[in-house]
């Protein structure tokens, strides 16, 4: 919680009002807090939230700040239930700050590794040689048409080659379609720090993908 600055706008009554407001709301909820004297806004205190990464570095997120000065600056009046004019009092909140900060302590934290359901590319068709390109295509159409954010790489190189750069890119899921996969009508699929998983039935693998995107597993 951050009280008043040297510099600053309105009457001390009003700033004992606010910082004691303030004060009162952290106490009700038993939320741990520390007084950050004199980081105030020159109009209002304020409530940082700061939060901690995966490396225990602190990044301030959501603020909140009680401004009692600028609506009295403003002349700003608003008509009761009883038809009498009040003064309102201001709340200016933050929830992320700014996206691009928000976003970028957010692949701080995962290492990029985001999670499926946020991850830009969800999952990555793979061939397993270029006479497997037709069947993987087709999988990748069946996966784009179930709203899954896939892409592929139909590249003329190995499969570890193609689940290495996949792995580089931070893809959740990898899927691999070879001779064995056509012939089967099965799939392969590799997801995120776990084993190859083979004989992998495809409706059924799009079903569970789908599940785990809703329910932000």
């Amino acid at each position: 919680m951050s009280t008043r600055p040297e510099k600053r706008i309105g009457a001390d009554a009003v700033w004992d009002k606010a910082e004691k407001v303030l004060e009162n709301v952290l106490k009700k909820k038993k939320m741990k807090y520390k007084i950050n004297k004199g980081d105030g806004a020159f109009y209002g205190p304020k409530i940082d939230f700061h939060v901690k990464d995966s490396l225990g570095r602190t990044w301030q997120l959501a603020t909140i700040q009680l401004d009692f000065a600028m609506p009295e600056r403003f002349d700003l009046k608003y008509t009761t239930e009883k038809n009498t004019l009040e003064r309102p009092v201001m709340l200016h909140r933050v929830i992320y700050g700014a996206l691009e900060r928000f976003i970028g302590i957010l692949l701080e934290h995962t290492n990029g590794n985001l999670p499926l359901w946020l991850s830009p590319i969800q999952a990555r068709v793979l061939s397993f040689t270029d006479r497997n390109v037709k069947a993987a295509e087709k999988f990748l159409q069946k996966l784009k048409e179930a709203g899954i954010r896939a892409d592929s790489d139909f590249n003329s190189t190995t499969v570890n080659d193609k689940v290495r750069t996949a792995e580089l890119s931070k893809i959740p899921i990898m899927i691999t379609i070879g001779d064995k996969e056509e012939e089967k009508g099965t799939i392969a699929v590799r997801a995120r720090g776990e084993k190859l998983k083979f004989n992998v039935a495809p409706d059924n693998f799009i079903k569970e993908l789908e599940e785990k995107i809703e329910k932000r597993e």
